[in-house]
């Protein structure tokens, strides 16, 4: 490997060695407790909050995925996906933020499932058990999803297998987060998320120019069936999933119909950030309950502006390179041939590392959060009581080890696609903890038994939905976060009904939460 490629790799290098600086910078201060490890200690200020809660949950399927559906199908998927998502971003923070930062600290939580299982005051810890697997569960699921961009990234900038460029990630990933704890991954996602909007500014802006300006991208996307369109889709004619071309123009078949089903299935993204562990535990990390409302204009600008380029880069890409990338797996790295093509080799490999650092800014919030899951609360909540922090901190890391072990099987297929594999794990959180998480701060009605049936309903609909219900087709092919929420809140809110009301000591702790005492 010579030449634009050797100094794309020592820019991309430069930068790991900038984020595990930040690691060992914070290393100390992590290990001091459990807390600090797994919460910062509460110290978050409203900056990095915001900027650390949306590059933890973007991951690399903002420069990857995203713009892969726009370039294979065109806005319709994309867009309002992205709709849906900044919407849920903004309510999510309106609404939620405040509440669940004085409830947690009430509560006296510094995990997710220690929030809910002391929420309804639970002896038998059964809540945090099963909120514990779910998000070892969906977390090993996104995790993978990262180590699918590490493999893509890499294999396709140097040439080298894919396989084990994906093990290189999953191995920096895991170092990292070791090293650092949550208040390493807070400081360097802040870092993160500056670098990956301006990636995607950089290269919005140079591949328009590149196609001949924004009427030269509309003109072309118009050409296309259903390529410009909220309410169609474009097909593209594929022979074993490869898109045929004919004298270098891509062919598509005539534009599919995109239907008020498909629209509320894909605006229903957006309900997946009530259940989003990531951004939760920003809402519980931050130092005062009213610098959330600083955090929440940034959180908003910040997505607003990430996910509109992202879309567009899409379009642009179709533009400049229609038939590159002939398969729904390779058009995720239209981001990549963008960059390479475009940008001086040191430029490039600046934005190369903005998928870099969307990926790590995922992977290390998942890796942590999978950690802490089974290390303090089944680890220490079930098996060891009277577990010593250093114990729990040691079984985290075990636990890390693990996790990665797995997400990397998961990840070795190399035609897997970014954008599917996100989809499933962020309907499993939506649906687990999204109805749980919004009914435990604004119903006081609400009961353990209430709790336990919504984690379980919803989480179990998810495989349900999308492996049983979901291949029927028609008016079954429904995003499952949908349908799963649904059946949760309805679970939660019958069990609560026709169960024992929670005690007079829950329902005065809920009052002092609501009334900000």
């Amino acid at each position: 490997m010579m030449g634009d490629s050797m100094q794309i790799m020592v820019v991309m290098i430069a930068y790991m060695l900038v984020v595990i600086g930040i690691g060992v910078a914070f290393a100390r201060r992590a290990n001091q407790s459990s807390e600090d490890y797994f919460l910062g200690g509460r110290t978050l200020g409203p900056w990095v909050t915001a900027m650390s809660a949306e590059a933890s949950d973007m991951s690399g399927w903002l420069l990857m995925g995203l713009p892969g559906v726009a370039y294979w199908c065109g806005i319709s998927d994309a867009a309002w996906t992205a709709i849906g998502l900044a919407a849920g971003t903004y309510i999510n923070w309106l609404i939620t933020s405040k509440r669940l930062r004085r409830y947690s600290e009430k509560a006296n939580a510094i995990t997710l499932p220690e929030f809910f299982s002391n929420r309804f005051h639970e002896q038998g810890k059964v809540i945090m058990t099963i909120a514990a697997l779910f998000i070892l569960i969906f977390f090993t699921v996104y995790a993978a999803s990262c180590l699918v961009t590490c493999g893509k990234l890499f294999s396709t900038l140097f040439g080298f297998g894919y396989v084990p460029m994906m093990i290189v990630g999953a191995v920096f990933v895991l170092v990292y987060t070791i090293i650092g704890g949550f208040l390493a991954e807070s400081a360097s996602d802040f870092m993160q998320a500056v670098v990956m909007i301006v990636a995607l500014l950089v290269i919005v802006i140079t591949g328009t120019a590149a196609a001949g300006g924004l009427g030269a991208v509309v003109e072309n996307a118009r050409s296309i069936p259903g390529f410009l369109t909220f309410f169609g889709i474009a097909t593209p004619e594929t022979v074993d999933g490869v898109q045929q071309a004919v004298n270098g123009v891509p062919q598509f078949g005539e534009a599919g119909s995109y239907g008020f089903l498909n629209i509320i299935s894909t605006l229903a993204w957006g309900l997946g950030y009530f259940g989003m562990p990531q951004v939760l535990l920003r809402f519980m990390a931050i130092r005062h309950e009213k610098e959330l409302t600083a955090s929440r204009r940034i959180a908003t600008v910040w997505v607003l502006i990430s996910l509109c380029v992202a879309v567009f880069i899409g379009l642009v890409g179709r533009t400049l390179f229609p038939t590159a990338l002939t398969t729904a797996s390779d058009a995720e790295n239209v981001f990549i041939l963008l960059s390479t093509s475009l940008l001086p080799p040191i430029l490039a490999g600046l934005v190369m590392a903005g998928i870099l650092a969307a990926t790590i800014s995922s992977s290390d919030s998942y890796l942590l959060i999978a950690a802490s899951a089974f290390s303090k609360n089944i680890y220490q909540g079930l098996f060891h009581r009277r577990a010593t922090d250093q114990q729990v901190l040691t079984v985290s890391r075990l636990t890390l080890l693990a996790v990665t072990a797995v997400a990397i099987v998961i990840a070795l297929d190399e035609n897997s696609v970014i954008f599917t594999i996100v989809s499933f794990a962020w309907a499993g959180f939506g649906a687990t903890f999204g109805p749980l998480m919004l009914l435990s701060l604004f119903w006081k009605r609400i009961n353990r038994a209430g709790a336990i049936a919504g984690m379980v309903s919803g989480g179990v609909m998810v495989f349900v939905w999308n492996l049983l219900i979901r291949p029927l087709g028609g008016v079954w092919d429904i995003y499952e976060l949908l349908p799963a929420f649904l059946i949760s809140c309805l679970c939660i809110v019958v069990t609560s009904l026709v169960t024992a009301p929670p005690s007079q000591e829950i329902q005065r702790e809920f009052d002092e939460v609501r009334a900000g005492v």
